[in-house]
């Protein structure tokens, strides 16, 4: 593995989408902290001051790579009750599982037995637990400065939140959307925190802190049990990996999307390959090119993506040579393929860091729609995921509800070792949009020759849903329509304009470590976020 080659001159580095969480993460990594212990430090910091997107009570999941080994990846994605079946929904006259309240928080969260996993298996871990969650902690207490984002996410789910058991006292104090500027705090947050950091982070499955989230949950009506935290670990899994024509890029596995942000490049660059020739490609063919690429990519990913349990088949095999050139040979060069497609929402964060040693960790935590269940653990201040209303109640359904299952998720954090020696971890939030945005920046990079910042920072697309809407034609923001918009139109795109760098298009985020050493990283002007290197 060329990496293996990379000289380590101790440089780090971290991006997170709300600068607190960089800040909180480089500043572990300063100490001498790996990039484990900066990911779980910036991850508890974000799920304070981004509650929108993500939770101590969502999901998360982990790519881990040492220079010259192979990327490791954990699975921190919640299972559903033990007692989730169509018959608990249906006895209540329910035709499909509640978007918000109790009924919505059918699976748990397991982004804290993620954290716990990844410190199990850390080489370099230094700092004690409470080193890692005191800033949080004191965020918590102290209180955080509401954003644009995060008044924006208020604003819009409060007809919908208001009336959720636990959410108002906490997130709309006086009974008011937040605005931005004002302060809010969550002191019970800050407890569970210090709980966290006192008992371990497993306490909140197999202990004390564990049991009363769950009394409390079954009080509110979810099937959420006991036994169900109880017998919660997150997992080590193998990686899902495509070869290009430049290196190899790595995702995860099912239950995710990451199959689906592996087909678009592996595609893509098949039918660059053979189709680009000698010339350049314009964008308005780049962009063309991975739309229908996607098209393809997420055709497969609906019929296959299923929990680990329920797979049709072998998934290496549709990450073969065969498959990937049996879907280039239908992206049509001139037309688009018509698309009427069910869009999958999701709020949720990316982070990357960089060690001393020259590990690299991509991250991403969610609580999927912007805040939720909205139910709120009231003696913690903790938000709970509504991850499975991503579960059918049609028992014919590839995601049908049943006990101990994990849901669909769009969450996949991305990772590429390239043949010239560079490393780099990339990934977004925004459901849908994920994998179309990494598509976007890596392609960018790696085919066009931007920097990390201007891969990120140019008018991007997105096919399929906005944030709370769905909707099934192609959003382009403003500057890039004006660039492209015509041409994509004469070939059959059916677009609409969206203003320059909004977002929805997602917050992204990269760092690339080179053959030499030095380090180039990068967040999105579309987030609050930023980009460090120490």
């Amino acid at each position: 593995m060329e990496s293996s080659t990379q000289a380590l001159t101790g440089k780090v580095a971290m991006t997170a989408p709300h600068y607190k969480a960089t800040e909180v993460g480089l500043a572990v990594l300063q100490e001498g902290g790996s990039a484990i212990e900066a990911m779980v430090a910036a991850a508890a910091a974000i799920a304070v001051v981004y509650p929108h997107m993500n939770s101590l009570g969502g999901d998360g999941f982990w790519l881990i790579q040492r220079p010259g080994e192979a990327p490791v990846a954990i699975d921190a994605c919640g299972f559903s009750a033990a007692l989730a079946n169509n018959d608990f929904y249906t006895r209540q006259g329910l035709s499909a599982i509640p978007e918000r309240g109790p009924l919505a928080a059918v699976t748990l969260g397991g982004t804290l037995g993620g954290w716990a996993k990844a410190l199990e298996i850390d080489q370099h871990a230094s700092l004690p637990l409470s080193r890692l969650l005191e800033p949080a902690r004191a965020l918590a207490a102290d209180g955080i400065t509401v954003t644009a984002s995060l008044e924006a996410a208020s604003r819009k789910t409060f007809d919908a939140l208001q009336a959720v058991p636990g959410f108002a006292p906490v997130y709309l104090p006086e009974g008011k959307v937040l605005q931005e500027g004002e302060t809010l705090r969550n002191p019970k947050l800050a407890h569970f925190i210090s709980l966290l950091a006192e008992q371990g982070l497993m306490s909140a499955y197999q202990g004390e802190i564990g049991a009363t989230i769950a009394v409390e949950l079954e009080r509110l009506g979810s099937p959420l049990r006991v036994s169900d935290y109880q017998d919660y670990s997150a997992q080590v899994v193998t990686p899902l990996s495509v070869a290009i024509s430049q290196g190899l890029l790595y995702n995860l596995p099912a239950p995710t999307q990451g199959l689906a942000s592996l087909l678009i490049l592996g595609v893509y660059d098949r039918v660059r390959a053979e189709r680009c020739g000698a010339r350049d490609w314009s964008e308005a063919e780049q962009v063309h090119h991975l739309v229908e690429s996607t098209k393809q990519a997420f055709i497969v990913r609906d019929r296959e993506v299923t929990d680990p349990g329920r797979l049709k088949c072998d998934w290496n095999a549709l990450l073969d040579e065969p498959h990937l050139q049996q879907l280039a040979a239908q992206v049509d060069s001139d037309k688009a393929l018509p698309w009427p497609h069910v869009a999958k929402h999701g709020d949720t964060i990316w982070m990357g860091a960089l060690d001393q040693h020259g590990t690299m960790v991509s991250f991403i935590q969610s609580i999927y729609w912007e805040f939720g269940s909205g139910v709120v653990i009231e003696p913690y201040g903790l938000i709970c995921n509504n991850r499975g209303v991503s579960f059918s109640l049609d028992a014919s359904h590839a995601n049908a509800l049943g006990p101990r299952l994990k849901p669909f998720h769009t969450l996949n954090p991305a990772m590429a070792i390239l043949n010239d020696g560079r490393r780099v971890v990339y990934g977004t939030m925004g459901g849908e949009g994920q994998p179309q945005t990494q598509a976007a920046l890596f392609s960018r990079y790696l085919y066009e020759g931007y920097s990390l910042p201007e891969a990120i920072a140019r008018g991007r697309w997105l096919l399929g849903r906005t944030w709370g809407e769905t909707s099934f034609n192609l959003k382009l923001e403003a500057d890039l329509d004006a660039r492209v918009g015509n041409e994509l139109r004469q070939r059959g795109h059916d677009i609409a304009v969206v203003p320059a760098q909004v977002e929805m298009m997602g917050h992204a985020g990269a760092i690339a470590l080179m053959s030499d050493g030095s380090v180039e990283a990068a967040t999105d002007p579309r987030s609050d976020g930023a980009a460090l290197v120490g």
